[in-house]
Parts: C-alpha cells; sequence; structure tokens
C-alpha cells in the first residue's frame, strides 16, 4: 500500500501489485475461464495469499454450505491486507480514504463486506456493524458498496437506536435519506423503540412517539409497496379495510419504476425481522389507518409523494445494483434490470465501475482463443451425436470475429474457412 495524497486532513491510499503478483493475478484470471473451482485450489496452494482467489474460493465454498472454511478464507485475505496497510493507513481515524475505482483497492472492499456479514448471520451484528461504518468511512461520498442501504438494518440488529437517529438526522440535509425506503421506515421504528424504553424522560418519550407516528406515516405514504410484501413475510393477514384498498393494492404499484421495486424488494427481504414484533405490528397499525383515512380525504401530500415516485426513481445508480448482487436478496435480485442480470458477474469484482482505473493490463493471450474453439468443437460433436442442441450462428460470428485479431494470416483464414464449413454443413438437431 502507498499513500497517493494528503490533502484537508485526509489521506488516499492505493494497494499495489509487484510485478510477482500481477502474474499470479493473470493465472487467477484464466482459472476463472476455466469454470473449474480446482484449478483456483491449486493456485492457492502455490500462492496461499492471493486475495482475489480467496474471496472466489470463499463463495464456492459459501455455496457448498461450508460456512467454516468459507469464512476462513476470508480472514486468511484480511490478514494478507494487513501485511500490507501504509504506517499512515488507519482504520479507526475516519481519515484514511480508498477509492474504489482502483481496481487493486476494490477487493480490500469487498473482503471487509464479505467478513461483515457472516459476523451478522453469526450473531455479532454490533462488530458487523463497526465493519459497515469503517467500509463506509473509506469513501463516504460515492459510497461504492451503498452501505447505507444497510447500515439502518444493523442498527436495528443491535438496538443502536440513538446512532441511527442521529445518522439521519446529521445527513438528511445533504443525502436526502428520507428518499430510500429502508431509511423512512428504520428511522421511525427507531424512534419508536426509543420512545418505549424505560431510561427515557415521560416528556420525551412523548415527543419520540408523536414523531415516530409521523414518519411511518409518511414513510407507508411515500412507499405504499413495502406494506404488503412486508406483512406477507411477517406472516401477518392484513386487515380487510387494508388489503381491499387501491391505495396499498397491487393496481397502485403498475407503472411504478423499476428502480424503486428493487430498494422496496431490498428492505422487505433484508428487514422484515425487525418488524414482527407485537407490539410494533400494533404500532403499524394504527398508523396505516390513519394512513388510509389521509388518502381518503385526498391529503396534497398523497399527491406529492406519487409525483416523486413517477419521477426521482428512473434510474438506479451502479453502486445500488452492486449491492443488491452482493446481497443476496432474491426479493431484491428479482426486480433487477435485465441490462444487469443479462451481463456476466464475477463474485470477485461485481460491476466494477464503469471509469475503472487500472494500473496494468493483462496481455492479449490468443492460446485462449484456441481453448474457445476446441470447446465450439466439443460442443458440435456433442450436436452431431444428438446429446445437445445449440444455436451456433452467433456464437461462430463472433469466433470469427475474434480469429481476425490473431497476427497470422495463415492461421487466421484457416480457422476462419473452418467455422465457415461448419456453419453451412451441420444444421440444427432436437436434443433426445
Amino acid at each position: 500500500m502507498s499513500l497517493l495524497e494528503s490533502k484537508n486532513g485526509l489521506h488516499f491510499f492505493v494497494f499495489e501489485h509487484s510485478r510477482e503478483y500481477q502474474q499470479v493475478q493473470f493465472k487467477f484470471f484464466d482459472a476463472v475461464e476455466s469454470m473449474d473451482p480446482n484449478n483456483i485450489v491449486v493456485l492457492l496452494q502455490l500462492n496461499p495469499y492471493h486475495v482475489d482467489s480467496l474471496l472466489q474460493l470463499s463463495d464456492v465454498c459459501r455455496i457448498q454450505e461450508d460456512q467454516e472454511t468459507a469464512r476462513d478464507l476470508i480472514e486468511r485475505a484480511l490478514y494478507s491486507f494487513e501485511c500490507a496497510f501504509h504506517p499512515v493507513f488507519s482504520l479507526t481515524s475516519g481519515t484514511s480514504r480508498l477509492d474504489y475505482r482502483r481496481a487493486e483497492n476494490r477487493a480490500f472492499y469487498l473482503a471487509v463486506y464479505k467478513h461483515m456479514m457472516f459476523l451478522e448471520k453469526r450473531g455479532c451484528p454490533r462488530t458487523a456493524l463497526e465493519y459497515c461504518r469503517l467500509l463506509l468511512s473509506l469513501d463516504p461520498d460515492n459510497d461504492p458498496l451503498f452501505m447505507l442501504l444497510l447500515i439502518d438494518f444493523l442498527c436495528l440488529r443491535c438496538r443502536e437506536y440513538a446512532s441511527l437517529i442521529r445518522l439521519y438526522e446529521e445527513w438528511e440535509v445533504h443525502r436526502k435519506l428520507s428518499q430510500l425506503p429502508n431509511f423512512a421506515y428504520s428511522v421511525a421504528l427507531a424512534l419508536y423503540h426509543s420512545s418505549q424504553q424505560e431510561e427515557t424522560p415521560p416528556e420525551e418519550s412523548q415527543r419520540m412517539k408523536l414523531k415516530s407516528d409521523r414518519m411511518l406515516q409518511d414513510a407507508l405514504i411515500m412507499f405504499p409497496g413495502v406494506l404488503m410484501p412486508l406483512l406477507d413475510l411477517c406472516t401477518v393477514q392484513p386487515d380487510a379495510a387494508v388489503s381491499s384498498h387501491d391505495f396499498f393494492g397491487p393496481r397502485n404499484r403498475i407503472g411504478q419504476p423499476s428502480a424503486l421495486s428493487v430498494l422496496e424488494g431490498l428492505y422487505v427481504g433484508r428487514c422484515h425481522s425487525m418488524w414482527k414484533e407485537a407490539g410494533v405490528m400494533l404500532w403499524m397499525e394504527g398508523n396505516v389507518g390513519e394512513v388510509l383515512k389521509r388518502v381518503d380525504s385526498k391529503d396534497p401530500f398523497v399527491e406529492e409523494c406519487l409525483n416523486k415516485r413517477k419521477q426521482g426513481y428512473q434510474i438506479v445508480p451502479r453502486h445500488i445494483h452492486r449491492h443488491v448482487l452482493l446481497s443476496e436478496i432474491k426479493e431484491a435480485t428479482s426486480a433487477l434490470p435485465l441490462d444487469v442480470t443479462a451481463q456476466p458477474v464475477m463474485s470477485y469484482d461485481p460491476l466494477p465501475p464503469l471509469d475503472s482505473i487500472a494500473s496494468y493490463t493483462r496481455p492479449e493471450r490468443y492460446c485462449a482463443l484456441l481453448l474457445t474453439l476446441l470447446h465450439f468443437s466439443l460442443f458440435l460433436s456433442w450436436k452431431l451425436s444428438g446429446v445437445v442442441t445449440i444455436q451456433y450462428p452467433d456464437l461462430t460470428n463472433a469466433l470469427i470475429t475474434e480469429c481476425n485479431q490473431i497476427p497470422s494470416a495463415m492461421l487466421q483464414n484457416a480457422l476462419v474457412e473452418s467455422l465457415h464449413w461448419t456453419a453451412e454443413t451441420i444444421t440444427p438437431t432436437k436434443a433426445r
């Protein structure tokens, strides 16, 4: 790690890859392209502290439900980073910055994020909250993993209600946190819980209770699409007057921007357990009734929120999509747009920034193309034997385009002619 610059009391750092580490990184890319986790295992046997390999293999182990090994691999990655820390780099001062656009820095963000989620699942939400604050402090202006979509949940999990309320009050002016469904609902819930604490003076308790009522009603009016899925996951049957009302029904969500559906689905999938308490549900029920009265009386705030929903959620920033993919919450991932789900996502670098900064690039490797051609020929052989059916024209055209990049004219022409012959002579067959 090196110090790039210091200004206004902030220190900007970057992790650096040595020439030897770069060669290992290139081998890692080859292992990923092979789609065989065993190749990553072999690479780690020779380079036990290669960070991207540790992150990738950890995900493989987690998917295979080997949670202990997955955690150990992430901890090894964090140790590798710790050994490289600059003497001035501090995790607690809040003055150290890491630019996510730099490819070498991203693995640190991801390692800390994955470690944080393991801690939360193991019942350590207070420690997980501190790691969440760390990630937010590394780049609070851009928030590349959008930790603002998670920090409210962790505050509620460890009952840090005052911290959540303070964050909302201090950041609302310049970050408009009330426009995020998670803050709109979670801050209201934090105020409610604070009002119920025994150490809260009666006057302060009453003030907090009234404020929580107002904020919850505003949240329900601004984000009505949260209520019914939330009640469903809490296994609560809504009142007939609520379920039959158009305001909370599916008709009101027709034409809703997909960006808003992603944010609402993320909150419901992540935080529904925070709303299951009987007292919380009674509080919710009373405020839902008040909201319906305001809707029926044509409260102008209802129309104002409708216009905000239609105009303010047309585009989702790339770091929100990145957060949703990392969260793996099905209620949110199912609402992602096609342009996100259709592209390949690498777990060691999900949705890299479009303005990425790379200090080095991977050299061209034509043998990788030959390997692709070999795989293609195997698919064709299986096709002829009736094992599988493939639609080859698009793949053939793509391979021909790649062949044109090969410097050897003789090899280039031979491969192109072979692919043209294949496309002309082999006809589609149905799989048996």
